[in-house]
């Protein structure tokens, strides 16, 4: 560049100056959203709207766990109708994701999340309502539903609404809330009940997420952005068909198998799911070919990011499901506590997850890659070993101050896995997919949960009598020396009430429904004050030590299933693209790196 400045003032040269400058300047590049469009000015007011939702649906899906025996008592449900209170939501929540994903790529995100919002609010109240038991399980069953059809347009609006440089911030956010909803579940079940505000026990659990929901209705459609796929696709009706006949044939016989007593029946149904999976991808393949309108877009698989991290995510779920089953049924019925303190003694993990899912997103992916979810399940694996050992150590004496560093450790591994995930897995999704991709996300997690749940019920129940048993007989001569000395009965006498009692405790380890006495409970040698004075004491240790027992053992299986997932975390890319992170990052040679713009895919 050459300023000549003869006979032109000195003013005249330093304007002439500048404006040759901002012409040899490439005009700066209008910063977009994914979806291509100019960024939304109130983008994060639509977040904390999305979250908001989010958080209400995923903790509607445990909350009602805690307030189940208040539900029971007042409408005089049977134990077949609680289940499907329970299970109802969980099934056809499964069953919309995927098909609510899509709904939201044809007609519109913005579109179906208030569609859904709208449907899941009418639902809640209705719920909160009901008189009867059958009223209560056709508005879970519904609840479930619209929350399928809601959530996938969460993580599918949060992929194209935000910029590269702010979706790692975003999803940091969505994992917290993931996170905490999780744990939650249990604390504000808890609350909800023992408050018992109003004077409505159990129905506020469901009630309390009209406000929200109308909150959610008033303001998303002044700030959520709508978006679509940008080219016109077709609904997939036989690919709903047989996507929703394969969750059933899966979810229904693993959520319950237990219930049921694992009849043949289950057993053919999730074999039967193998071939109905096999004819879906046959047909996704035609819809490709013929009209281009798939339900699930098989390429998205072809992109590493994707399948390596729905399998990481899969297995990691596994465990965790396992872990919060486990955990829940060790607390309440091992020990014995109250639904609040069994929430209460959650927070630890609420801490420790929220302490690290905003810094896994923001600061350490971005520089390290898949290397902190493999920090995330060594410091989970910390967590479980100090759990297995205070477990073992204090059995029925245990208390939530011996649970808080085992279950901050565990929240901090969790949030550092679980947050960077949804990102992982959606980083490289085109957009026209987004919400078929975000409901294959959501879906794996809930078929993550109902395995690990099924595993429970073979882990944890499956050694439950043997522990029981075992636990009753290390504490017979203690429980025998008990009722000499205080019961005031003959040693003979003594000798029969243990024996008794044994058997009692054996059978009471394996009825289904913890709340039933079984006959050898009832026996008259096990009756009068003194003597069912110090069985209680006894019942307590030993279901306790038993309990702890089963826990140590599903903690022992979560461990390895961490583990499995930790080296299954190599297939992940060690880096993702740049543009997809806060942060450039440095380039470590990794030739899985792919180069900004293009797809690091399997190969």
């Amino acid at each position: 560049m050459t300023i000549t400045s003869h006979n032109v003032p000195s003013g005249e040269t330093e304007v002439k100056l500048e404006e040759t400058v901002q012409a040899e300047q490439p005009p700066k590049e209008k910063e977009t959203s994914a979806g291509g469009e100019g960024l939304d000015p109130k983008r994060w007011i639509a977040l904390l709207v999305l979250l908001i939702a989010a958080f209400m649906d995923m903790l509607d899906s445990t909350v009602a766990n805690v307030a189940a025996p208040s539900m029971q008592r007042d409408l005089g449900a049977g134990y077949a109708a609680v289940q499907w209170i329970l299970v109802g939501y969980q099934v056809a929540f499964a069953m919309m994701l995927i098909l609510g994903g899509r709904l939201g790529d044809i007609f519109g995100r913005k579109k179906v999340f208030l569609l859904g919002m709208a449907g899941f609010t009418l639902v809640s109240i209705t719920a909160g309502l009901a008189q009867e038991p059958w009223q209560l399980v056709i508005s879970r069953v519904l609840q479930g539903a619209f929350a399928g059809v809601m959530v996938p347009q969460v993580l599918a609006i949060i992929h194209v609404t935000f910029p590269d440089r702010e979706r790692g911030t975003a999803f940091a956010l969505y994992g917290v809330v993931a996170g905490l909803a999780a744990a939650l579940g249990l604390a504000a079940g808890g609350l909800l009940v023992q408050w018992n505000l109003f004077n409505l026990d159990w129905r506020l659990v469901f009630l309390i997420n009209a406000p929200v929901g109308l909150a959610c209705l008033l303001m998303g459609p002044k700030v959520i952005r709508e978006s679509k796929a940008p080219r016109a696709l077709r609904l997939d009706v036989i690919g709903v068909v047989l996507a929703s006949a394969v969750m059933l044939m899966l979810l229904y016989p693993l959520l319950q198998g237990r219930e049921l007593g694992w009849p043949v029946w289950g057993y053919v149904l999730m074999i039967a799911a193998v071939p109905t999976l096999g004819g879906f991808l046959l047909w996704q393949r035609h819809k490709i070919r013929t009209d281009g309108s798939p339900l699930v877009e098989l390429n998205l698989f072809r992109t590493r990011s994707f399948s390596s991290g729905l399998i990481v995510q899969l297995a990691f779920y596994i465990g965790t499901g396992m872990f919060f089953l486990g955990w829940t049924l060790y607390m309440q019925i091992g020990l014995g506590w109250t639904p609040m303190r069994a929430g209460l003694t959650s927070l630890p993990f609420c801490i420790g997850a929220f302490l690290t899912s905003s810094a896994a997103m923001i600061a350490l992916v971005p520089k390290y890659g898949r290397k902190v979810l493999q920090y995330g399940i060594v410091i989970v694996l910390l967590g479980l070993g100090g759990y297995i050992w205070v477990a073992g150590e204090y059995g029925a004496d245990i208390t939530s101050w011996h649970l808080a560093l085992p279950l901050l450790f565990i929240g901090m591994g969790f949030g550092l896995v679980a947050a960077p995930l949804p990102e992982i897995v959606t980083s490289e999704t085109p957009h026209q997919d987004a919400g078929s991709a975000s409901g294959i996300v959501n879906t794996n997690t809930q078929l993550g949960f109902a395995i690990g749940g099924a595993l429970v019920s073979v882990v944890f129940f499956g050694g439950l009598v043997g522990n029981t048993t075992a636990s009753a007989t290390a504490q017979a001569a203690e429980l025998r020396q008990e009722l000499v000395a205080t019961a005031g009965v003959s040693e003979d006498r003594a000798n029969e009430i243990v024996t008794a009692f044994g058997v009692c405790q054996a059978d009471r380890a394996a009825q289904k429904d913890h709340s039933v006495v079984p006959p050898s409970c009832a026996e008259p040698v096990l009756q009068g004050e003194p003597v069912a004075d110090v069985l209680a004491e006894g019942a307590r240790d030993v279901t306790g030590r038993a309990f702890a027992s089963s826990f140590q053992t599903t903690l022992w299986v979560y461990g390895a299933i961490a583990v499995l997932a930790f080296f299954l975390m190599f297939t992940i890319p060690r880096r993702l693209r740049a543009e997809d992170w806060n942060t450039e990052g440095e380039d470590d040679g990794d030739a899985d790196r792919a180069p900004s713009g293009t797809t690091a895919s399997a190969s």
